[in-house]
């Protein structure tokens, strides 16, 4: 957003006016989300808001704008069945992120599906597991042929649940894990994985909710062969390249961009997701 920012007001800003950024932090707390959207709003008086990060997050901001009737631009994927004026979803929905996960078991002819979804104590993200779970029924699959997860922020038994996804695999069913665990959360899984010896060729992993950041440090040559998408604004001229981001940062501005791309990446040895 700020890259964007510098560049429209380099073409003389919007109406003559040259574009101010204004840019908090909520540091991952939900409630201080809508303290510093109110604050955006009413004391810095910003135009729109580009920001939250995860769902309760955003949940936490609607109240916010749509008692001042300001706008949001939730720039990240979400769990669709919400559908409010103040907000423009430029994310995917879970029908344009989560159903191409849900073709891997159709790749080989038959078996089952794991999902792995990162729930808050709301349980926000539960409706990408009943879309996903519906898309896998349509598709023939059994309801013994789909185990669902979920797990709260702050997890740490991935050895447990790892171990559940190498059990259920192993009962002779085609497997492949459908997952959007989140942030942090990924490196534990991921290494637990390798740690197990469960590799793609068995059971493929296709994430939704992973990127470079988080596996920087970690050793890819467990994980060759598993798949991870994300969703990124990209640049027509530019779309190999990816603009900086801040998980936790609400920047304000009105500007435009070109519509999300889910970019797919196998891990290899010379990558991580992406």
């Amino acid at each position: 957003m700020l890259m964007l920012i510098e560049e429209q007001n380099k073409k003389g800003g919007v109406l003559g006016k040259k574009l101010e950024a204004v840019v908090v932090d909520p540091g991952s707390d939900w409630p201080r989300f809508a303290e510093k959207a109110r604050e955006l709003i009413t004391k810095d008086k910003v135009a729109v808001v580009f920001g939250c990060w995860t769902s309760v997050s955003r949940k936490s901001v609607l109240p916010v704008f749509k008692e001042l009737d300001s706008i949001l631009f939730y720039p990240v994927q979400y769990e669709g069945e919400e559908s409010e004026r103040n907000v423009f979803y430029t994310g995917a929905a879970p029908n344009q992120a989560g159903d191409p996960g849900g073709r891997l078991p159709d790749e080989g002819g038959e078996g089952a599906a794991l999902g792995f979804w990162p729930a808050p104590t709301t349980c926000i993200r539960a409706p990408p597991n009943k879309i996903l779970e519906a898309y896998l029924k349509q598709k023939g699959v059994k309801d013994a042929d789909i185990m669902i997860n979920y797990t709260p922020f702050g997890h740490s038994d991935w050895q447990t649940i790892v171990s559940d996804v190498k059990k259920f695999g192993s009962a002779g069913r085609k497997t492949s894990v459908v997952s959007t665990i989140n942030g942090d959360a990924n490196v534990p899984f991921y290494k637990e994985l390798g740690n197990q010896g469960i590799k793609a060729t068995a059971i493929p992993v296709v994430a939704f909710s992973v990127g470079e950041e988080e596996l920087a440090g970690l050793d890819t040559k467990p994980l060759l062969g598993h798949l991870a998408a994300w969703n990124y604004f990209e640049s027509i001229k530019s779309a190999a390249q990816r603009p900086p981001s801040s998980r936790n940062g609400m920047p304000s501005s009105r500007t435009t961009s070109a519509p999300p791309t889910t970019r797919w990446r196998r891990i290899s040895s010379a990558s991580t997701c992406g």
